[in-house]
């Protein structure tokens, strides 16, 4: 199954968001369209894990933000929020997150390809990322074992990198940081 919009004729908005009932799927509002979308495979929820584990690794002895997996609801304006699968705050913006959420744009989201979400993510989540302001991000598709980063050049995003298999990511966002691919995958 994929991920679809609901009600197409209807504007989404937080508030309507905040009252959905809690039926244990993944909702987001792209631009005012409910979407939901199955829970992530396995495979792609092993590599949120490792990848996750390496930042935070790298965090503990460089204390630069936070890290944050999802589900966790990212407010970018009142319709649209998303659940990226992992996203970082720098410290100098700490401030965005909240008691409930995070209200703005954290400075790096990746999202993961599962099977059926990746024109919702590579398509529709991008667009706002870049209308919001997201610096950095990072596409991740664990089937074809790959890692595309991107930084925000005005209005729109510049690929930085391809990486592929067991190529090393050092990613500009963490100096110092290197992340062997192999170690995404296992």
């Amino acid at each position: 199954m994929s991920a679809q919009a609901i009600q197409k004729n209807k504007r989404w908005t937080y508030d309507d968001y905040i009252n959905l009932p809690d039926d244990h799927n993944i909702y987001e509002i792209i631009e005012g369209n409910l979407y939901m979308t199955p829970a992530p495979t396995p495979k792609h929820q092993n590599v949120s894990l490792n990848l996750a584990f390496l930042i935070k690794r790298y965090l503990k002895e460089h204390l630069i933000g936070k890290i944050y997996e999802s589900p966790i609801d990212v407010l970018l304006g009142q319709q649209t929020v998303v659940q990226p699968d992992v996203l970082f705050i720098l410290t100098e913006n700490l401030s965005i997150i909240t008691d409930k959420n995070i209200q703005g744009a954290p400075d790096l989201v990746i999202e993961i390809y599962s099977p059926g979400t990746i024109q919702k993510d590579r398509i529709l989540k991008v667009k706002s990322y870049a209308k919001f302001g997201v610096k950095h991000l990072w596409l991740i598709d664990p089937d074809n074992q790959t890692l595309e980063a991107f930084e925000l050049d005005k209005e729109t995003y510049r690929l930085v990198e391809c990486l592929a298999g067991e190529e090393v990511f050092y990613p500009s966002i963490f100096p110092g940081l290197n992340i062997p691919l192999k170690e995404l995958w296992e």
